[in-house]
């Protein structure tokens, strides 16, 4: 290992399994920051990748990097994401085993980068026939259309950030599809979907104040996303409909509701209505109905009442919601059909799975709380898999296995989704249940069932000191990573994400073909209460969980910086927050637990035969009596080292 690295390489360790101070943050930081500053962004722990967002074309990803990486022994050349794409496709044709590579971190740390990097290295180095080339170019150009992630060759969509297009917090866009349409559509185009240029005159498009970024280029990436949709077989026919969908968003957002004398919601301004109608394909007035109005059905007939302000808003952003996030789905199911390998003889798979890492803002809600413990469950599988792997090692080896003290964060998972104790449990209770359920009676709820719980604190629980840092609308998870404080606030109505029986009517009888697909008239028919969002969340992250522990992982942790994007500038502050919520230190201190060194005896007499005259120049017995012969000469204590087979 060590002849291939230069001088340059050797700033700072290479895999923080090496460093003297490994139970040191300071000194993992330092590590990372000198790395860093060598653009060095790439550090493993053990098989795990550190990947540092350098902000900037480095060079690392050329034709020639990528054959030097192919079939090399993982740590015998400087960590690189292609060290992970190589290995986990060696071991899956050796071992015909299914693999995933799962690539956390936060907004802006450079997940899609790093996993658009792994899906061209595969489609450069495995063997390929002219229909696999055909579902590698849409594979690779899929993912600008769903800024998502494809699974090879099959796109699974987890968690849509459906409120998202209706609200953004500070600093946030929406989806960036909307800005690029703006920016880069044709002159016709803008004028067929009745839209202007400009970003700030949509509601829907500038609540987070930063509809422009001066690191995108959504005229470019309005380019990319064009040819993309062109090899994935889309007709002028799909895109008419997909572009008056997404325009239609946009002018549900700008629909303005005033209050009556009586305190029922009206449209004065019926602009934007008329829009909506004939991007969709539907009636205006009805439409104007659906949005002010409410259909309720009594015993023998239905009754139209009328819906007050607030209401009315509600309305109209569940159907932006609804109409996106189920367009979303019909996107992920038209690619998949274009991608779809026909060969069925070949059964083994890797799987890309790129997702937010632990998400902790001044204000934390409804969706902070469900990705928070998404990565609550996949810590538990990744510690879970490192100590079983790490064990299995040892018995391979002949070597005792001693038990190792970790955080089990079951009991935090337990808390969250047990079944009719859990907090999603406890939500979906007050969703359903008669009377007026507020998001405050849900708090008082869970003080009421949780409240005894080590890991669950609120204002009202907490003692003096901690009471300052919580408010009434509050509560505090301790989770493995650290405290974060949610807000109740929205709990309720974004659980229940409920969208009015009339306004699916009118979507149902749209015109549009896109949306004809999305809502099925039989829908209707079906008088079932569909499941909350919290829970589908949660039987869609257990099947996902599922998935995962049939394969074999790899993982990549993807920091981020410093906030304003630029290259070269490290941020302590910020970079230790998410080494801290990447559970870095943790898996570091699971990795060293054992022996941290483990080399094969022939590598370890040819590096240090020097140092015994019995091994130098030459041993000419087996590599395992050299090493022990010279092991005894340097003079180890039993307890330093371990002979494994």
């Amino acid at each position: 290992m060590e002849s291939t690295l230069t001088a340059r390489d050797k700033v700072g360790v290479q895999d923080f399994v090496l460093l003297d101070a490994y139970t040191s943050e300071p000194a993992f930081l330092d590590n990372l920051r000198k790395r860093f500053s060598e653009n060095l962004i790439y550090t493993y722990i053990g098989t795990l990748l550190v990947s540092v967002n350098p902000y900037q074309e480095l060079g690392i990803y050329t034709m020639s990097q990528m054959e030097l990486y192919q079939g090399v022994n993982f740590f015998e050349l400087p960590p690189h994401v292609y060290a992970i794409a190589d290995n986990a496709y060696r071991m899956m044709c050796s071992e015909l085993t299914n693999h995933f590579i799962l690539i956390s971190g936060e907004s802006g740390a450079g997940k899609t980068e790093a996993s658009k990097k792994i899906l061209q290295y595969f489609a450069v180095t495995c063997p390929m026939t002219e229909s696999l080339q055909i579902a590698r170019d849409r594979l690779l150009l899929s993912n600008p259309v769903l800024e998502g992630i494809p699974v090879g060759g099959h796109i699974i969509s987890y968690l849509i950030e459906k409120s998202r297009v209706v609200y953004q917090n500070q600093g946030e866009r929406n989806f960036h599809i909307f800005y690029q349409l703006l920016e880069g559509g044709e002159e016709e185009l803008l004028a067929y979907l009745g839209l202007e240029r400009d970003p700030q005159l949509y509601k829907y498009l500038s609540q987070g104040h930063c509809a422009k970024e001066s690191s995108i280029n959504d005229k470019n990436d309005w380019k990319t996303v064009s040819s993309a949709f062109s090899v994935i077989d889309f007709t002028e026919d799909d895109l008419e409909n997909l572009f008056g969908i997404l325009a239609s968003v946009l002018h549900l957002g700008n629909v303005c509701f005033e209050e009556n004398h009586q305190g029922c919601a009206t449209i004065p301004d019926t602009h934007e209505i008329k829009w909506i109608a004939k991007l969709l394909g539907v009636h205006p007035s009805i439409l104007l109905e659906a949005l002010t109005h409410r259909k309720i059905e009594a015993k023998t007939e239905e009754v139209i009442c009328p819906l007050t302000l607030e209401l009315s808003v509600y309305a109209r952003d569940a159907m932006a919601k609804a109409i996106y996030g189920r367009t979303f789905t019909w996107l992920v199911n038209k690619i998949n059909s274009s991608l779809e390998n026909k060969d069925f003889t070949k059964k083994t798979v890797i799987g890309l799975l790129d997702i937010y890492g632990f998400e902790v803002f001044d204000k934390n809600g409804f969706e902070q709380f469900c990705i928070n413990y998404c990565n609550e469950k996949l810590q538990q599988l990744l510690i879970e898999r490192t100590l079983k792997a790490e064990q299995a090692e040892y018995e391979m080896e002949g070597i005792e296995w001693e038990p190792i003290q970790y955080f089990n964060n079951k009991i935090i998972c337990d808390l969250v989704d047990e079944r009719h104790k859990g907090i999603i449990s406890i939500l979906d209770e007050e969703c359903i249940r008669p009377g007026p359920a507020t998001d405050l009676s849900f708090l008082e709820k869970l003080e009421e069932k949780v409240g005894q719980h080590a890991h669950f604190q609120t204002r009202k629980l907490a003692g003096p000191k901690g009471r300052k840092r919580i408010g009434w609308m509050e509560f505090r998870l301790s989770h493995y990573a650290g405290e974060v404080t949610y807000c109740t606030k929205g709990f309720l109505e974004k659980n229940n994400d409920l969208l009015y029986r009339h306004l699916k009517e009118v979507l149902c009888s749209s015109k549009n073909r896109i949306l004809k697909e999305c809502f099925l008239v039989a829908e209707l028919e079906n008088r079932r209460r569909p499941p909350t969002v919290g829970t589908q969340f949660k039987n869609s992250l257990s099947s996902l969980l599922e998935i995962l522990i049939s394969k074999e992982p790899s993982y990549i942790r993807c920091i981020k910086p410093n906030e304003r994007k630029e290259p070269s500038k490290f941020d302590d502050l910020l970079i230790r927050h998410q080494i801290k919520y990447l559970g870095l230190m943790e898996h570091l201190r699971v990795r060293r637990a054992g022996f941290a060194h483990r080399r094969k005896y022939e590598h370890f007499l040819q590096r240090y035969k020097s140092l015994c005259p019995d091994t130098w120049p030459h041993w000419h017995g087996p590599p395992a009596e050299g090493v022990e012969r010279l092991i005894q000469y340097i003079g180890y204590t039993p307890e330093e080292y371990k002979l494994g087979r």
